[in-house]
């Protein structure tokens, strides 16, 4: 059986999606067969993220429909072992079916290393939807207060959920920030209560490549790029230091 993983975040704007991007693109160009599945109903954007916009033509509620298989996800057309399903368009979150949603999961798991769920920002039913099933999860956060006290609360619901390994990624640091807040990395994983799995540096290529369509990690191999390599690693049990993060 393979890994699902959620990655969600307490309110938006704290690049989850761009992390579930990086870590599904690196997992699959170390040999992992990887499925990445956008939650976010009627708001979806993770086939921008990994440059797959032209072939995201399906949808999870496809599948769960039986208008598709499975295996009918889009492949990346420059990754191996990268698939996409992407979330629907034209029907409200409430509307899409827990118990059969869940089945398609557990047929994903059978099939792939890893399923990557990139939950919807906040706590709700996209938020529901996408944590009932995984077995582990990334919260990812910035460093500023509100964006850690939303991570502490979203902790405790997924520890409510039954995830019992939850791990901690802070995105978008500056040594800068952390100096203007009178804060550390210590600091920050005792304030959320989780243990770090990574932290992504501020990084001017994450928009650039987002503006372009194009998956990150094939247009920097530093920056914001490294540290989801090294997140990918340690997610596989490899010893991958932290990024250091610099003036």
């Amino acid at each position: 059986m393979g890994e699902v993983l959620v990655i969600t975040s307490g309110k938006g704007g704290t690049g989850k999606t761009t992390l579930c991007a990086g870590i599904a693109s690196c997992l699959a160009a170390m040999g992992q067969k990887v499925l990445a599945i956008d939650c976010d109903i009627g708001l979806n954007n993770l086939d921008i993220a990994l440059g797959m916009t032209d072939c995201a033509t399906v949808s999870f509620l496809d599948v769960m429909m039986e208008n598709q298989y499975l295996s009918d996800a889009p492949e990346h057309p420059v990754i191996p072992g990268l698939q996409l399903l992407t979330a629907p368009t034209k029907t409200r979150a409430g509307l899409v079916d827990d118990i059969i949603f869940g089945r398609l999961i557990e047929e994903a798991a059978e099939s792939y290393d890893w399923v990557l769920l990139d939950a919807p920002a906040g706590i709700g039913y996209g938020f529901d939807l996408a944590a009932a099933y995984a077995n582990r999860a990334i919260l990812v956060a910035t460093a500023d207060a509100g964006s850690l006290r939303d991570a502490q609360q979203t902790a405790a619901l997924l520890t409510e959920k039954g995830i019992k390994q939850i791990e901690l990624v802070v995105n978008r640091v500056t040594r800068r920030l952390l100096n203007s807040v009178r804060s550390n990395i210590d600091d920050i994983m005792d304030h959320v209560g989780l243990p770090l799995l990574g932290l992504i540096p501020e990084d001017p290529s994450v928009p650039v490549a987002a503006a372009n369509g194009s998956a990150l990690v094939l247009r920097s191999r530093k920056g914001a790029a490294m540290a989801c390599l090294r997140i990918s690693r340690r997610l596989l049990g490899m010893d991958a230091p932290l990024m250091h993060i610099r003036y």
